[in-house]
């Protein structure tokens, strides 16, 4: 096992990600560290956005890894491998599960899960990457204006074992990381486009030129999402570039 080699339990942190951050700093951890918590002050999501969970109900963790193996420019791949464990888990439980480009887990329309990865690159190599992880899972009410989030409980009606879940989010992460490390990032990148959300389907965007229908045709180079606008024209936005409107 590389994921979940070693566990550091902190029962309240500010974030995940930070906390595994100011570690790295001051001393060596082996690849596959994970530190989680029972309560964050202030998680951290994409684009500065916070992340609410209500205590001791959910899964909020931050993987340490070291993927020497990779070059800067093929970093996407991380993400879509961490996605991809987190579909396999909740695969487990309910059906229905995609991934909101570039880095949301959704159950139908609501989201249950957020991905925040960290790179530390220099020069022709990354140093180190911080996986932090958002997963709902025993949660029934949301106090923020976030406008679709969702629970493992409120999807089944059922109340799950924290610690239980934590084993098997970490054996399927781990799984998905030793299918990178072994080469088989072709694969990755084929499953991972096969569960985005409205892969093909006609949805509304909006980009710097304004809101447009359009349809979501794959993931290129660098993560770059490719849609097809109605008149046929084809662009591919990076991060920020593009939004989904509901």
């Amino acid at each position: 096992m590389i994921i979940g080699s070693n566990l550091l339990f902190f029962e309240n942190l500010p974030s995940t990600n930070i906390q595994t951050s100011d570690i790295l700093r001051k001393n060596n951890l082996q690849e596959g560290t994970i530190i989680y918590t029972n309560y964050q002050s202030a998680g951290k999501g994409y684009s500065g956005n916070s992340w609410e969970s209500e205590k001791d109900k959910n899964l909020l963790i931050s993987i340490v890894l070291f993927p020497s193996f990779m070059k800067p420019e093929d970093q996407f791949y991380i993400s879509m491998t961490i996605s991809l464990g987190i579909c396999d888990f909740l695969l487990r439980f309910i059906p229905g599960c995609s991934i909101k480009w570039p880095n949301d887990i959704y159950v139908n329309n609501d989201k249950i899960a957020g991905i925040l990865i960290e790179n530390s690159v220099s020069g022709n190599k990354i140093d180190f990457t911080i996986a932090g992880i958002g997963l709902n899972i025993n949660q029934e009410k949301f106090l923020s204006n976030a406008p679709n989030p969702v629970s493992l409980c409120l999807l089944s009606g059922i109340s799950y074992d924290l610690p239980a879940c934590m084993n098997k989010l970490v054996t399927d992460l781990d799984k998905r990381y030793k299918q990178l490390i072994t080469g088989n990032s072709s694969e990755i990148k084929k499953e991972y486009i096969s569960k985005l959300y409205r892969l093909n389907e006609w949805s509304k965007f909006k980009d710097i030129r304004g809101n447009f229908t359009g349809r979501i045709l794959t993931v290129g180079d660098y993560g770059r999402i490719k849609i097809e606008k109605q008149n046929r024209e084809i662009n591919e936005y990076s991060f920020k570039e593009i939004e989904f409107i509901h």
